[in-house]
């Protein structure tokens, strides 16, 4: 499978490459970008075992701790716990990934087709890898360990530890304003431009809101990956704009005791 996977990117690669039109915004490097989503998958890789490796909660813990220990901030949500919204919170977060299909509809995107697909691989890798590096150096509990209506088994698994930040929320802020930011690119007098955008705010609001109301994450966990998958679903697309004159690069970083992103700019 993963052969197979690595043929495909490279095949993406030389079409996003080598049939790119002049009709694209965008310009895209095999050398440049297959280094940055080879790292982010890696780094995607290596921080989702960090998060499964992390350690749960003690049973002295869920005997001792108290909404109290939640910043006032994030106290409100402290023992929410909803399996409805979390059930709810699948079909935005789905739907979010599966919006940029819809940019196919334009005959210019259309065109362009693997050189899109090329910066939607980028910027859901690098999403991916600054969400887990970070998700799993950090140990947060879950709203829901607050809830006396969760059992302890749940509150013990290392899953309970994850609230910091939010991974769903991050993903579709991503996923959504990509698709918004490409069309916006390619349809630069489109008046349907600002209903776009509206919509692509909405998505991952809405699944921040079913998350919070689930008891996954507390509302700055939401915030946070709210504001850093839109920016990624954004720079990722204008940082290889054709009109960005500039030499600018962001690739995530990782070392002993660090993890992040490199944001390189020249001038």
């Amino acid at each position: 499978m993963k052969r197979i996977l690595a043929v495909l990117t490279l095949f993406t690669f030389l079409t996003g490459e080598a049939y790119s039109q002049d009709n694209s915004p965008y310009k895209t490097s095999f050398k440049v970008d297959a280094p940055i989503i080879a790292a982010g998958m890696g780094l995607s890789y290596y921080g989702l075992t960090l998060m499964q490796d992390k350690e749960g909660l003690t049973q002295e813990e869920i005997n001792t701790q108290t909404k109290n220990d939640v910043n006032r901030f994030d106290r409100f949500s402290a023992g929410w716990d909803s399996e409805t919204a979390k059930t709810h919170s699948d079909f935005p977060f789905y739907g979010s990934f599966v919006a940029p299909l819809a940019l196919l509809l334009n005959d210019d995107v259309k065109s362009n087709a693997g050189q899109v697909f090329v910066l939607y691989v980028e910027t859901m890798a690098v999403t991916g890898a600054l969400f887990t590096m970070t998700n799993g150096n950090v140990s947060r509990n879950r709203p829901l360990t607050y809830s006396p209506d969760v059992s302890d088994a749940e509150k013990m698994r290392a899953n309970s530890q994850n609230s910091f930040y939010a991974g769903h929320t991050t993903a579709s802020a991503a996923a959504s304003f990509f698709a918004a930011k490409v069309f916006h690119d390619f349809n630069p007098d489109s008046p349907a431009r600002p209903y776009v955008w509206a919509a692509a705010a909405a998505v991952p609001a809405t699944v921040g809101y079913l998350r919070l109301r689930a008891g996954k994450h507390f509302l700055s966990d939401n915030l946070l990956g709210y504001g850093l998958g839109a920016a990624a679903g954004i720079l990722v697309p204008q940082l290889h704009k054709k009109s960005n004159k500039r030499d600018i690069s962001l690739i995530p970083v990782s070392g002993r005791d660090y993890s992040g992103a490199l944001l390189t700019y020249t001038f």
